[in-house]
């Protein structure tokens, strides 16, 4: 892996300043995590690391992949159809995940738990097989995007 195969810039359209809810919390964990470590390499390109802008727009996945200069380099779009069962579920689970915390037995709680980190393990490969030939991601770059795709799937009235 070259050190240049990496987001080192991401924008989340949609979405203005991170507030302090539960979900903003999550999304910048997410972003945070995403900066630290991924690998990012479109099928082609030389030129990384990567700014990538995540949207959702009319129902389709957009990401576009900029240079370090802002030059969009490619833009992919991706139907959500293949995605909406998984975050329905991975939705379902998190809500109860959430209210699990606040009264459920530990037991409980892991056990959502784990059924909640198999739905999202599910989405990451979807995600991975979506991106196939146009941007090779590794699995926790996957995870993360996922998250991040949910959360503007979710904003956007989906799932």
């Amino acid at each position: 892996m070259s050190e240049d195969e990496r987001i080192s810039a991401l924008e989340l359209s949609g979405f203005g300043a991170l507030s302090e809810t539960q979900a903003d919390h999550d999304r910048r964990i997410a972003i945070n995590d995403l900066l630290d470590s991924n690998r990012f390499a479109p099928d082609g390109l030389n030129a990384g690391p990567y700014a990538v802008r995540l949207a959702i727009e009319e129902g389709r996945l957009h990401i576009e992949v900029k240079g370090e200069d802002g030059d969009v380099l490619r833009s992919h779009i991706f139907s959500m159809g293949p995605f909406r069962g998984v975050y329905k579920d991975y939705f379902m689970i998190c809500d109860s995940y959430n209210d699990a915390v606040r009264d459920a037995s530990l037991a409980q709680i892991e056990a959502i738990d784990m059924g909640r980190r198999g739905i999202h393990n599910e989405g990451s490969e979807l995600l991975r097989e979506r991106l196939e030939g146009k941007i090779a991601v590794d699995f926790e770059t996957a995870r993360r995007l996922f998250t991040l795709i949910g959360s503007l799937h979710r904003r956007a009235g989906g799932a």
